[in-house]
């Protein structure tokens, strides 16, 4: 499930280093606000067994601002979602949100017009077709072809080898997370988008940023691993604005 808002704003544009950034600590402050005590167990280990963190949420979307080559731009209605398949999660952040009259999206404020919760789609035939809107992050092993680890980032691109290996990985994880069943195929991409890179925050304060491309992949499983999926993103970094699925 996910919680939805309707959104105007008086600023024009983002800068591109907030366009993903701010949404992990407001969904923190969310959590702080409606069950401290989980917010501060998911920020300091995740979730066992691999130490997930099971919410995601989009960039704020304007759909009617006036478009700017290399500008984000901001105008007119807009929206911005936050999804957990955690039924615990979503209503913190849901009850959270309903109080607020006004976000702040770093130094950006979005005053809310409006929230409703949306449910996933019933993926009744066990097949899913999911294209994102961020990014889908995936991470390799870092191992060389002499077997020794040489790099922490081995940051893969969908398209080069080992990708679909790994992302599908992360799927099935994903599914043992929630405690649901792990058969999850990656049955194909149907679709790269260009290589893009945004700003995170980590967990210390550091900054940084995660080069992924956004995707639209056929997956199938059982139909609730689908719907937690929908509600939850695709590849890592999702509790950073990564791999947000629109469909």
């Amino acid at each position: 499930m996910r919680v939805q808002l309707d959104v105007h704003t008086e600023a024009r544009e983002l800068a591109w280093s907030s366009v993903v950034r701010p949404g992990r600590a407001l969904a923190y402050s969310l959590l702080d606000r409606e069950a401290p005590e989980l917010g501060a167990e998911l920020h300091a280990q995740g979730t066992k067994p691999y130490g997930m963190v099971p919410f995601g949420y989009s960039a704020p979307v304007f759909p009617l601002a006036e478009r700017r080559r290399g500008i984000y731009t901001l105008g007119g209605p807009g929206t911005w979602e936050l999804g957990s398949p955690v039924p615990r999660l979503l209503q913190s952040f849901g009850s959270a949100l309903a109080k607020m009259p006004v976000i702040a999206w770093g130094a950006t404020a979005f005053f809310v017009d409006a929230v409703r919760v949306l449910e996933a789609p019933a993926f009744a035939s066990g097949s899913a077709v999911f294209r994102t809107s961020t990014p889908v992050v995936v991470k390799g092993s870092g191992i060389g072809a002499s077997g020794v680890r040489e790099t922490r980032q081995d940051w893969l691109l969908p398209g080069e080898p080992g990708w679909d290996l790994v992302f599908e990985r992360n799927l099935r994880r994903k599914a043992e997370t929630l405690s649901l069943n792990p058969d999850v195929t990656l049955e194909r991409v149907n679709w790269i988008g260009p290589k893009r890179s945004f700003s995170v925050a980590g967990s210390t304060g550091t900054g940084g940023s995660k080069p992924g491309a956004c995707v639209e992949v056929t997956v199938s499983a059982d139909p609730d691993v689908l719907q937690a999926l929908w509600s939850w993103g695709l590849g890592q970094a999702n509790s950073a604005g990564f791999g947000w699925v629109i469909a």
